[in-house]
């Protein structure tokens, strides 16, 4: 845990008692502060008190007596429209602020300058936290990594001169952080995403933007515009900054994933200094890291490991052990030649997209809770479908589609058991040669039969897990 001793002996309120909003009320208490907190659901409050937080009812509180006020990332601050709380906060003239603020706050004090790096962007900034992290870890450095991922940033060790911090942020966490500033900033990518809680593409993207402008250290991906203005407003400043691809060689940065002779993908990182390229790293063979997407975020983890001091040898060893995240283009195992890929995590087109560049012959399934568009985006690459199986509420939409473009044959398997033995015996009796997969990317949101992408994903392992002759990898190579 990190203690908030920034706040103490003075009151501040909090609400929502979720995960991350809990290890907050737990850092402010062990620093001394007089927390009082609240939250709509009667069990999170519950939980709370008999941890000995005060539970205080705030729509009742005198808030003039309150120096801060905490909220959790979930809870609407500006769109649809604020919650009730930040009318309060705001007409007692309360700061309004989340986790990630008193985590900057505290580092202030406690030990300025120690290294953190920060990742945001809409899609990949998980699997680039987590692989900067094990290579950092890889190498022998003291890391702590969460923030939007795994473990709430205040129930992490607390900052110190020789322990590095890897933070995942959400737009959300970043709106309440104005103190944010990292030693490395990362901004992957950027799509329409979120916007109902931003009200609109441009104030998503200025949230984001807010990371990097605040670093010492930019690394900012070049391969949408939305990033590639932020990277050039950035060099306008004359401050330090590295540019990432995952698609274009660059003159400078690093870069990966060119296409190649025959149209094969390169699977080589170079960085280019002075506009000298060199090879840094190949991640031809790392399943973990397979696919377009994933040279993007290698290429950002390497920029950032760079920054703080790591050899490449040092990078490339840490990439060769990296394990990968479950639920995101999770290799599972196999049966012969199929292979099994969780990537239950791919809740809206853009993010299936990166699962479908990355095989041939796929088996894939699909459907939920669909997004705006459904997968009308990925109809350039229904060449790579063998077959698709629909589940859930999109099934007919999905359909609707298939029908339309006339390349996928399907079924409506409904179920997620049904389509996983529907699919593992059309690959299984697949002809040719060559790897193909089983590919779960729902391209869509799991609230129809599931509680979220996790429940899913999980459901799914164990369907595969149960197939007669699967071996799981671990068994059949190293990873």
């Amino acid at each position: 845990m990190t203690p908030v001793s920034v706040f103490s002996g003075r009151k501040v309120a909090l609400f929502g008692l979720g995960g991350s909003g809990l290890a907050t009320a737990r850092a402010l208490k062990a620093g001394g502060a007089e927390v009082a907190a609240w939250d709509d659901n009667e069990k999170s409050r519950e939980k709370a008190a008999a941890e000995g937080i005060a539970v205080v009812d705030l729509a009742n509180a005198d808030w003039s007596g309150f120096a801060a006020f905490l909220l959790s990332p979930g809870v609407p601050l500006t769109h649809p429209e604020p919650h009730w709380t930040v009318g309060k906060a705001k007409a007692a003239g309360v700061p309004i602020i989340g986790d990630v603020e008193l985590f900057f706050l505290e580092r202030a004090t406690v030990a300025p300058g120690s290294p953190v790096v920060c990742i945001t962007g809409t899609n990949g900034k998980s699997t680039t936290t987590a692989l900067i992290a094990h290579v950092l870890g890889a190498a022998g450095r003291d890391v702590q990594m969460g923030g939007n991922i795994g473990t709430a940033v205040l129930a992490l060790e607390p900052p110190a001169a020789n322990r590095i911090h890897v933070i995942e942020c959400s737009s959300y966490q970043i709106d309440l952080a104005p103190s944010l500033a990292p030693t490395v900033g990362i901004q992957m990518n950027l799509t329409p995403d979120h916007l109902d809680r931003h009200g609109s593409l441009e104030n998503y993207a200025a949230i984001k933007e807010r990371l990097v402008a605040a670093a010492n250290i930019a690394v900012v991906g070049v391969d949408d515009e939305a990033s590639k203005q932020m990277a050039r407003r950035r060099a306008a400043g004359g401050r330090p900054l590295v540019k990432i691809s995952g698609e274009q060689p660059l003159d400078e940065g690093v870069f990966a994933g060119v296409t190649a002779n025959q149209g094969r993908l390169d699977t080589r990182i170079v960085e280019v200094k002075d506009g000298k390229p060199r090879v840094v790293a190949n991640l031809a063979g790392i399943g973990s890291l397979r696919g377009s997407h994933n040279a993007q975020n290698a290429a950002a983890a390497f920029a950032a490991c760079s920054a703080l001091g790591l050899s490449a040898e040092e990078i490339a060893e840490g990439f060769r052990t990296y394990p990968g995240l479950a639920h995101r283009m999770e290799e599972l195992g196999r049966i012969g030649r199929v292979v099994f890929i969780n990537d239950s995590k791919a809740t809206n087109a853009d993010s299936t997209e990166k699962a479908l560049t990355s095989f041939h012959g796929i088996f894939w399934i699909l459907g939920g809770k669909a997004k705006d568009g459904g997968i009308e985006s990925l109809r350039r690459y229904f060449p790579n479908i063998a077959r698709a199986y629909l589940i859930g509420a999109a099934s007919e939409l999905f359909a609707a589609t298939f029908d339309d473009d006339g390349r996928v044959g399907y079924e409506r398997s409904v179920t997620l058991d049904r389509a996983v033995a529907d699919a593992a015996r059309d690959a299984l009796a697949a002809t040719g040669e060559g790897e193909i997969a089983v590919l779960l990317s729902p391209a869509c949101a799991s609230f129809d039969q599931f509680p979220n992408f996790e429940v899913r994903g999980d459901a799914f392992r164990k369907l595969v897990t149960d197939l007669p002759g699967f071996e799981p990898f671990g068994k059949t190579k190293p990873r």
